[in-house]
């Protein structure tokens, strides 16, 4: 069954630029999320503190976060994946910490450095370290339907992980298809799981979310599936922009205002104006460099605008 509303967490500024190759300026990434917000976006996930040589792109995070305005209402998130990453996003003044465990040991090596185990142990102590400075604690497992260097994820591996990282009450847990290979049926399965984990966990209700590329062209089709198993939290990207810099051929996440266009005509309410973020495609392409891959800024408007 289908929710009546679903949250929308925009992750152009992030995961979208990441792995471009033209730097994207400070300025211009502020003017994409003032932009969003206009649009009535309300969860952003503005950038990610990580090391810059690991990730040029996001070697501006303070100054993103300095130069935001903050608009009430608005969460803005930034993604860590260690200590030190999640004290920098703490003291840059994020309302949300968004912390990546990866479920395959050869692409959390490449990612973040880490094996499984050590990323599960490091999510405790920033989920804590969240919770005394009084931030949200989000966490994704990343790869979570297949890696590029192991191949198919066995989904039992996934539930384990999510029943480990549900013990420091997260609130929200979600599952990240980081190379685009998830189907429908794989979605449905696992976020049962999921599912099934957040009932049985006794920490509180953890809202599930979901990340989707569209490197096969299903990533629609399974945030429909995901919304159905369950989730109610459906990151995306302005644009279809996006990719990870550790995934070979790894290409965009869904587009934001592809997916308003699915979310109307499925009756699930989301408060975005998707036409506004629609607009924004001949802007990011200009700065970019290129096409971007969300189809809605490239057609007319439905239904047509009188």
């Amino acid at each position: 069954m289908l929710p009546d509303t679903a949250e929308i967490v925009e992750v152009s500024p992030r995961d979208g630029l990441q792995n471009e190759g033209r730097p994207v300026g400070t300025a211009d990434k502020l003017h994409l999320i003032e932009s969003l917000v206009r649009a009535g976006v309300r969860r952003i996930e503005a950038t990610s503190f990580v090391h810059p040589a690991r990730v040029p792109q996001m070697a501006d995070a303070e100054a993103v976060m300095a130069g935001l305005p903050r608009v009430p209402g608005v969460i803005i998130s930034g993604l860590v994946l260690n200590r030190r990453g999640a004290e920098r996003a703490i003291a840059a003044g994020c309302d949300e910490l968004t912390f990546t465990v990866v479920a395959s040991e050869a692409f959390g090596q490449r990612n973040q450095g880490q094996t499984i185990e050590q990323g599960l142990l490091a999510w405790a102590e920033v989920a804590a370290m969240a919770r005394a400075a009084g931030r949200r604690a989000t966490v994704m497992v990343a790869a979570a339907f297949g890696c590029p260097f192991e191949g198919a994820v066995d989904p039992a591996r996934v539930e384990a992980m999510v029943r480990q990282v549900l013990r420091s009450a997260p609130e929200e847990v979600g599952l990240a298809d980081t190379i685009g290979v998830a189907t429908p049926r794989q979605v449905m399965d696992l976020f049962g799981r999921v599912r099934a984990a957040v009932a049985s966990a006794g920490t509180g209700r953890a809202a599930m979310r979901a990340h989707f590329h569209n490197t096969r062209n299903t990533g629609y089709a399974n945030a429909y599936a995901a919304l159905l198993a369950g989730a109610t939290v459906l990151d995306s990207s302005a644009g279809g922009v996006g990719g990870c810099p550790f995934a070979p051929r790894a290409t965009g996440n869904i587009a934001t205002e592809d997916l308003l266009f699915l979310l109307d005509g499925l009756g699930v309410r989301h408060g975005i104006e998707r036409g506004a973020v629609a607009a924004l495609d001949p802007w990011l392409a200009g700065v970019l460099g290129h096409a971007v891959p969300g189809q809605l800024g490239k057609t007319d408007a439905w239904p047509p605008v009188p």
